[in-house]
């Protein structure tokens, strides 16, 4: 959510801010804006409401890199949180001399705000962020830091409540930025002569590999020349250099239509780069445990914490989990977790995943579990982000660097991540022998080859989705670990198709949402195999004539050879045989193609659906 780039150097700033933020637009926006220091005591800034074509037209009618000449500069694409999406509202914000762009929220903005029109101060916009620019100007102008630019930045950021990213710019010190975080993601680009900003590296990565993690309560003053890291008190602190290991083509479409084509396409390697290096000496192996195996034993309690695709991979790692630990296991939606008051001691394990590792909702429900005593196990895409910063284990997903916003890749990375974890956690307890460890571990390393099968063979459940797609609503049915699998179709329908979709246990279905069954209703469910819970498969057989007998249109995800449920088949999709825990790494994928092409065929963006974005960095 947002994304903010920063750039000083020798080059012109305004195609390099632009070029990043454009990279950045993946991260979810509704307008965007550059400011340009232009080395002679000014600044231009241009901002407009909707896309990023909307400032780039407005930048060449006020005369384009001529026009807005300087070798300093900020950007942002701004997901709007307090003022609509306008262009007043749209980022940069300017006091005098200053410029900034803010991501997050400042809590304590209306006592700010009101302080500030109290000194006769007119504020133009109707965002929390603009009292940062006006104080700034203010702190530059009188007081104790008065025409001290870095003392005066660090002097409002002690005034400022709530989680956020700011980037400070002033027209006469145009070879400097100053930025700081605080929850909000921000990482530093180190070139040859040239520094940049971005919320994410895909912001920089065509300049330059080399990255520096900024942690919590940090603020970066940085020169073309050089940077250097203090906490918001002005003590120097150290960043976590590190060196980017993907490349620009890796956030290109690769010949796809859209990137979210990509990324389904992508999810055979995602799984097998996740399982990399898992299993070493006969044991599962985190990626960062900062937590003991006596610990690990004494855990009586499993709370699995996460929102959206993320929640409903939680979902199946309670089947999994509690089938091969004995554990009792709860999964709930982070956003709710702190807020109910949840029972947590030093023997509860909380599992937060989050793609980003900044998701604001989790991140909090994390820290309210931290000061629970409870441990922290952490899943997640994004190194050195906030919330594995904050927990006691992690266990890094490796779907690289995902665009689209519905989440393909990473999703099952999460679920093969969380697989992990379960087998972690029973070879610490030892609830399975080691032999049996390293044969479940031995099954997950035989999935990417199924998911290939898959992915290859998806064109019928376009045909499927071509041919439904002008359809009102779809409901999704699973049992078991089939039901999650449910959710997360529905859910993809409804983010990318903006359709009425809902998943069911299908075992609900005559406690209420059999009124919904009408003629012509496509219905989807997913079969579980054959072998291993039969009684699941027959059960959901019976499912299947209740809905066809009411007209229904059935969608069935089953394995390939299932004759049992081929005749109560509408369409039929078939899928590679596998273990009932493991199958939604299999089943989840036509869900994923047909939400896709429902979309296309709709004439959407099916890597920007509306309202919606990448990274939710506020609460």
């Amino acid at each position: 959510m947002c994304g903010i780039v920063g750039y000083v150097g020798q080059q012109a700033a305004l195609p390099v801010v632009v070029e990043a933020l454009r990279r950045m637009e993946y991260r979810g926006y509704d307008s965007a804006g550059v400011a340009i220091l232009d080395g002679a005591g000014g600044v231009r800034v241009e901002k407009r409401a909707g896309k990023l074509a909307n400032l780039e037209e407005a930048l060449a009618a006020d005369g384009g890199e001529a026009g807005f000449a300087g070798t300093t500069g900020i950007g942002h694409t701004r997901w709007a949180t307090h003022g609509r999406p306008n262009d007043r509202n749209a980022h940069p914000h300017v006091s005098g001399d200053v410029a900034i762009v803010h991501n997050g929220i400042i809590e304590n903005f209306a006592p700010l705000r009101a302080e500030l029109e109290a000194a006769g101060v007119e504020l133009v916009s109707d965002t929390d962020s603009e009292v940062a620019a006006h104080l700034l100007t203010r702190a530059m102008e009188s007081g104790v830091t008065a025409g001290d630019f870095v003392a005066s930045c660090r002097a409002v950021l002690a005034r400022l409540e709530g989680a956020f990213t700011l980037v400070f710019s002033h027209a006469k010190h145009p070879d400097v930025l100053v930025a700081a975080r605080r929850s909000t993601p921000l990482v530093l680009g180190v070139g040859q002569g040239e520094m940049f900003l971005g919320s994410d590296v895909a912001a920089f990565i065509e300049h330059t590999r080399d990255a520096v993690e900024l942690g919590q309560d940090n603020v970066v003053v940085m020169r073309a020349d050089g940077y250097e890291v203090t906490n918001f008190d002005g003590e120097p602190t150290e960043g976590r250099p590190f060196r980017i290991d993907w490349d620009l083509e890796a956030a290109e479409k690769g010949g796809y239509d859209y990137f979210m084509l990509k990324e389904i396409a992508e999810q055979p390697q995602a799984v097998a780069d996740t399982l990399l290096g898992k299993f070493q000496d006969g044991r599962i192996v985190l990626d960062e445990q900062r937590i003991s195996d006596q610990e690990l034993r004494d855990i009586d309690k499993v709370f699995i914490i996460a929102c959206g695709s993320a929640y409903h991979s939680g979902l199946v790692a309670k089947y999994a989990i509690e089938h091969w630990t004995r554990l009792p296991c709860e999964v709930e939606i982070a956003s709710e977790f702190r807020y109910r008051d949840p029972v947590l001691d030093r023997s509860t394990l909380v599992v937060a995943i989050s793609q980003s590792g900044e998701t604001a909702d989790t991140l909090e429900a994390v820290r309210h579990a931290k000061s629970q005593k409870a441990r922290v196990l952490a899943v997640c895409n994004t190194n050195g982000s906030q919330i594995p910063r904050e927990a006691d284990a992690v266990l890094y997903t490796h779907a690289g660097p995902e665009i689209g916003v519905a989440s393909t890749k990473a999703y099952l990375a999460q679920i093969t991540a969380n697989y992990l974890v379960g087998l972690a956690l029973a070879q610490a307890r030892g609830t399975k022998f080691p032999d049996e460890v390293a044969a479940e571990f031995r099954q997950l390393e035989r999935m990417p080859e199924s998911i290939q099968q898959v992915v290859d063979s998806l064109e019928p459940v376009r045909e499927i989705a071509r041919e439904l797609a002008d359809s009102k609503s779809v409901l999704f049915l699973g049992r078991h670990v089939g039901y999650p699998t449910a959710l997360e179709g529905a859910l993809k329908l409804k983010e990318l198709a903006y359709m009425h979709a809902e998943g069911f246990p299908a075992g609900e279905l005559k406690h209420g949402p059999i009124a919904l069954i009408e003629d012509d209703l496509p219905v989807f469910v997913v079969m579980p195999p054959v072998e291993g819970r039969g009684v699941l498969h027959s059960k959901l057989v019976s499912n299947i004539q209740e809905i066809k007998a009411r007209g229904a249109r059935t969608i069935v995800i089953a394995e390939e050879g299932d004759e049992l449920v081929k005749p109560l088949s509408d369409y039929f999709i078939p899928i590679p045989p596998s273990t009932t825990l493991l199958q939604p790494l299999l089943a989840t994928i036509p869900y994923q193609a047909f939400a896709a092409e429902v979309a296309a065929a709709r004439g959407y963006d099916v890597d920007k659906p509306r309202n919606l974005a990448k990274s939710v960095t506020v609460e």
